[in-house]
């Protein structure tokens, strides 16, 4: 879960290659470091921090440069720690994003032919194995290819690499499960990265690696081979993407500029073409059990599309956290359908979820948000969200795009299609009506007032249930308060021994079948003290809090999490947090 970019070029002024790093900031934020490759050496620059806050010096100019910005997996958080990480003899640099999970064997094997370790990470095995696999001669292009082949079948676990050589004017790449792509631009001027927005500004025209790939970028233009360097010809894609949503566009932060392009993002995802919507829900329809499965807020939109399907469809669709489907696939068959969420497209959970299911000849539906990536690749349906880039940690505009295409799904499979597109255009509308300076501030003055409390609960029934999982997962990534989701009928089952004198209880009150039973539920967590905050279309005595919400029947889910969103938003700047990039967590869960 780091961010890695390469360039080989013209000369460009390390401050411009830096910027393209600062792009990547959301992959990892604890650590940063940059290599130069000049004509006796390496100049290197490693520092802690994000590189956003960084004071650069003044960096020489540079026609080959590799960058690297660290989540850290193994090793603490230092400069020493922080990439890129040299071979003993200092003639080999490499950034790495991934997992070696067989480092510590291959340690011992390097430490025992006399190779010193600097670091705590599973990284610095990398340049020594490959400085052992080359030997002392001076190194060529060919040499160098060589020695990868041969050290990539010694790793173990997955990994994007890119490294330098000092005898070597170019770059080497390779990827194994982490995502690695390359862009080409008008001049010729080669580039790599773990994301097409590291280099969006240059280029939109993309060439995505498969596993088990390596390429080269010197000054005849970037060539692919597989391992075992047989030659590969691919072609680069133009990505449709709009480089100005990596600029917050006035905004303080990336995390409530998302939230208010919900105004718009959602009528984005749901505007689809009719006939492959339709050929979808066939697929559904005719699948022999269908699974739902995401990690983190993915996974509760996937449990979400359960309830939208029941109660639109009248269709039963299984949910498995990603993490733990392999665990149930003896269920898979080869006719069965797994629809897969993600918003980068290369949760590492997700996709061994997917090659588990492949298998088994299942299958794989993707509903993501970033093209070209691996998910998408692999599935033989895709969905695109089309809500554009979404550089806060934490996903919002991702989650509702994702939710609105999986409601459109369900109206699809019972061929209301249409019904289902205008029910969602209209919500758009609702959206945008309530995403006023009203609601703004009064979500802010709820964050002032519970800001000191320590916990915090979401109760839910029937279509809220899911949305107070996501509530729970949103307030704890953003405003690192323990926050917990329960389906409102568990309280009296344990988590009402919790309920203290004003511990805040989030109630999700919709004008549904179970409105009743909600307020019930509330009632009884009032009683023993809480301080009850009613999100809901209507205001109710048992609130202590209310936030207005359109009513909008069985798609009221959607509408209800975007006041959640802004109370987490809030909370966090209350509490001095960095609410784009919180403690410990990063966007794109590469490892697992």
């Amino acid at each position: 879960m780091c961010g890695i970019v390469g360039y080989f070029g013209r000369e460009i002024a390390g401050k411009e290659a830096i910027e393209m790093l600062k792009n990547l900031e959301y992959r990892g934020y604890d650590s940063w470091g940059i290599s130069i490759k000049q004509k006796n050496g390496f100049f290197t620059l490693k520092k802690v921090g994000k590189i956003s806050q960084a004071k650069i010096p003044k960096l020489p100019k540079a026609k080959i440069a590799i960058l690297h910005s660290r989540w850290a997996t193994h090793g603490n958080v230092t400069a020493i720690n922080a990439h890129p990480h040299f071979s003993n003899n200092g003639k080999i640099v490499v950034v790495h994003n991934g997992i070696i999970e067989n480092y510590q064997e291959l340690k011992e094997k390097l430490k025992k032919e006399g190779f010193r370790f600097k670091t705590q990470t599973d990284t610095e095995v990398i340049p020594n194995i490959l400085q052992k696999n080359l030997g002392t001669k001076k190194a060529t292009k060919q040499d160098l290819l060589l020695a990868m082949a041969k050290t990539v079948r010694e790793l173990e676990g997955n990994y994007a690499l890119l490294i330098m050589h000092k005898d070597v004017d170019a770059i080497f790449a390779a990827r194994k499960g982490s995502p690695l792509l390359a862009g080409i631009d008008k001049s010729g001027n080669a580039f790599f990265a773990s994301d097409i927005s590291a280099f969006l500004k240059h280029t939109n025209d993309t060439i995505f690696f498969n596993d088990g790939e390596l390429a080269v970028a010197d000054c005849s233009g970037i060539s692919f081979s597989d391992f075992a360097l047989k030659p590969i010809k691919k072609h680069a894609k133009k990505i449709a993407l709009n480089i100005s949503q990596l600029d917050k566009q006035g905004y303080p932060h990336y995390m409530i500029k998302e939230i208010m392009e919900q105004r718009e993002t959602v009528k984005e995802a749901i505007t689809q073409n009719d006939e492959k919507i339709m050929d979808l829900a066939k697929a559904i329809n005719e699948s022999f059990g269908s699974y739902l499965i995401g990690c983190g807020t993915a996974g509760r939109v996937a449990l979400a599309g359960t309830y939208l399907f029941s109660k639109i469809a009248r269709k039963h669709v299984n949910f498995t956290v990603a993490s733990e489907f392999p665990n149930y696939i003896d269920f898979i068959k080869n006719k069965s359908l797994v629809i897969a969420i993600s918003q980068s497209g290369e949760t590492a959970d997700t996709l061994e979820a997917i090659w588990a299911a492949k298998k088994k000849n299942a299958k794989i539906m993707a509903i993501i948000n970033s093209p070209g990536t691996t998910m998408e690749r692999l599935s033989d349906y895709v969905l695109p969200v089309r809500v554009g880039i979404e550089k806060s940690v934490a996903s919002t505009k991702a989650a509702t795009g994702q939710i609105a295409i999986l409601a459109l799904l369900a109206y699809a499979s019972v061929g209301k299609l249409k019904e289902g597109k205008h029910r969602l255009f209209h919500i758009s509308d609702a959206i945008n009506e309530m995403l006023t300076d009203k609601l703004l501030d009064k979500t802010k003055e709820l964050a002032k007032r519970i800001k000191k409390n320590h916990s915090i609960y979401i109760i839910g029934r029937g279509l809220n249930y899911p949305i107070a999982l996501e509530s729970a997962i949103k307030l704890q990534e953003i405003g690192y308060i323990h926050a917990e989701g329960f389906a409102a009928g568990e309280l009296k089952h344990g988590p009402l021994a919790l309920i203290e004198k004003n511990t805040p209880c989030i109630a999700f009150v919709s004008e549904d079948e179970n409105k009743k039973d909600i307020l019930s539920n509330a009632m009884e967590v009032k009683a023993r003290g809480g301080f009850i905050i009613g999100i809901a279309p209507k205001n109710n005595e048992i609130f202590n809090y209310w936030i207005k919400v359109p009513d909008e029947k069985d798609l009221t889910m959607l509408i209800n999490l975007i006041p959640i969103q802004l109370l987490a938003y809030y909370l966090g700047v209350e509490k001095g947090h960095d609410v784009d990039y919180p403690r410990n967590l990063a966007k794109c869960c590469t490892v697992k």
